[in-house]
């Protein structure tokens, strides 16, 4: 008898049952494969929300390693100018070729732009990472030959869609630097940004400063075939905080970003600011440039041919006091203080924020190259009840229009101990001309200076404009009680004078206020309020006004 390894000496009958058994094993080990690959897929279930924000929670539980990816030489001496040779290739945009709806480019790593983030794509719950590639880029006039720059990584990306006009993909949303970012409507060019968190920008311990926590990684869902919004998930890390982000995109006359946040705490921090935007306000009608802002001009200063130079020009607040169940919508206008300046709304419950560029004429701006009329106002509407705390707004000096000076963010009352959970949504608008408006009268315009009356000393005087809401019905009611100015001095002001009357020009149903205040002590802001009223009835949003000290 043969051995049993040589089948092919055995009789028929035994080798029929061999080759029985072997196939009977091989279906057993595809079942096998087939439960393992299983359990795998529920044991590390499809990527989410969920996912993000278990890697939040572990990254808070283990102590902050700053990220560290050196820059080659040749990329870190880079000054503006030479970053903006670093373009993406647009025929290399991804998922262009596929016909979607919605396209990816990506920023270079290079000077100010050093850090690194890790970009991955998501489809069918699968995620494939977005690695550099040189074939990308075009160096322009640098001449840098890419190739030896290795896995250098991206500093941001940005997502493109046929925004304004079939055929053409525009910007529609930029991620870029920390945790900022921006986005436009239809007819709108970039102004202000939003951020993801934002850390002791008020009321930081001497020397520790504003901590600027940034997105280190995000996911990008592949969008589908005429789909109408693109998904980003973000992971956000600093020495004191991580939060996983989940923005859901919906381009259109104003994009609206539906975020989710789920945030951690390392540490305790001092101030915690959920929903953070941040401007520029240099000079407008409530605040006239002066020669005295232009910082290192030498010899006489010349007045700047623009009337107004802002990203936007107020901060709109709808909120839920203490002892009322009523909303107040608050305008506060926006100034360029002489040193940082610093004032919040309290509130039981919030019911939006956001800061605004109300005036939308070009006459207004005189600029061709800005285009000031068409910076977007960003409106961030909390999903759910955020609980008490406060609108925080912080101004600060600032020279010219290159450097972002103001910042608006909501602060809670009670922040999270570390390790514990805060979530948050929101809703964040990017509007273009139809900019959030109150169900009341609104701001057009407020005006500080003189007229032709020598003022008192201390004297400051006001012209504030309001149109839209019920003033428009007032036509046809006259009859009744007097329209007239509500004023209340908030801190250091004595109101020397209050009148309105109607004012055509303002806008539909249009009233003008004019108001005159004597500022008590000249080494300190001056705050007060002011609104109109027919009888018991508020007919316009509380006007608000902080003027800095000389």
């Amino acid at each position: 008898m043969r051995p049993l390894d040589h089948p092919q000496g055995m009789p028929r009958d035994n080798r029929r049952f061999v080759v029985r058994l072997v196939l009977n094993i091989a279906a057993l080990l595809t079942v096998l494969a087939a439960c393992a690959t299983t359990q795998a897929r529920q044991a590390a279930p499809d990527f989410g929300f969920d996912v993000v924000a278990e890697r939040a929670r572990a990254l808070a539980a283990a102590p902050y390693r700053p990220a560290s990816a050196p820059l080659p030489p040749a990329l870190a001496a880079l000054d503006y100018d030479g970053r903006r040779e670093l373009r993406h290739r647009p025929d290399r945009a991804h998922w262009r070729d596929q016909g979607l709806p919605f396209d990816l480019m990506f920023f270079h790593r290079a000077g100010a732009q050093a850090d690194a983030v890790r970009l991955h794509t998501v489809a069918g719950g699968r995620v494939q990472p977005l690695g550099y590639d040189t074939a990308d880029w075009d160096f322009g006039r640098l001449g840098l030959d890419g190739s030896s720059f290795g896995d250098l990584g991206h500093a941001g990306f940005r997502i493109h869609h046929e925004l304004n006009r079939p055929g053409v993909r525009d910007e529609l949303v930029v991620f870029l630097g920390a945790s900022y970012f921006r986005a436009l409507g239809r007819g709108q060019v970039y102004g202000l940004s939003a951020r993801g968190l934002a850390i002791d920008t008020v009321g930081a311990p001497p020397g520790r400063g504003e901590e600027f926590p940034r997105f280190t990684d995000f996911w990008i869902e592949q969008p589908a075939p005429g789909a109408r919004q693109v998904v980003v998930h973000a992971l956000l890390d600093s020495p004191r905080a991580t939060g996983a982000y989940r923005f859901e995109i919906a381009p259109g006359d104003a994009t609206v970003m539906t975020v989710r946040a789920r945030i951690y705490l390392r540490a305790p921090v001092a101030m915690l600011g959920i929903a953070p935007l941040t401007s520029m306000y240099q000079h407008g009608e409530n605040q006239p440039w002066h020669p005295a802002q232009r910082r290192g001009a030498a010899g006489p200063a010349e007045p700047d041919f623009r009337p107004e130079v802002h990203d936007s020009d107020g901060l709109l607040v709808a909120a839920t006091g203490e002892g009322s169940d009523a909303v107040e919508w608050l305008w506060r206008p926006l100034v360029n203080p002489p040193r940082p300046l610093a004032s919040s709304f309290q509130a039981r419950r919030l019911h939006a924020f956001g800061l605004l560029q109300r005036d939308r004429r070009f006459a207004a701006y005189e600029d061709t190259e800005a285009r000031y009329e068409k910076r977007p106002g960003a409106w961030v509407e909390p999903i759910g009840d955020w609980g008490p705390g406060r609108v925080q707004l912080l101004q600060l000096p600032t020279p010219d229009e290159t450097e972002d000076n103001i910042v608006a963010a909501w602060v809670p009352a009670r922040l999270p101990v570390p390790g514990e959970a805060l979530e948050v949504a929101y809703r964040l608008h990017w509007q273009g001309d139809a900019q959030q408006a109150p169900p009341l009268a609104h701001t057009v315009q407020s005006r500080r200076g003189r007229g032709w009356a020598e003022p008192q000393p201390g004297e400051l005087k006001f012209l504030v404009d309001f149109a839209g809401g019920p003033l428009p019905g007032l036509a046809a009611q006259p009859a009744g009680p007097r329209v007239e100015p509500v004023v209340t001095p908030l801190a250091n002001a004595r109101v020397l004078h209050a009148d309105a009357w109607p004012h055509p020009e303002a806008g539909p149903g249009g009233w003008r206020m004019a108001l005159r205040v004597q500022r008590l002590d000249p080494a300190q802001p001056l705050e007060l309020r002011a609104f109109l009223r027919r009888g018991d009835t508020a007919l316009t949003e509380t006007w608000t006004a902080l003027v800095p000290q000389e």
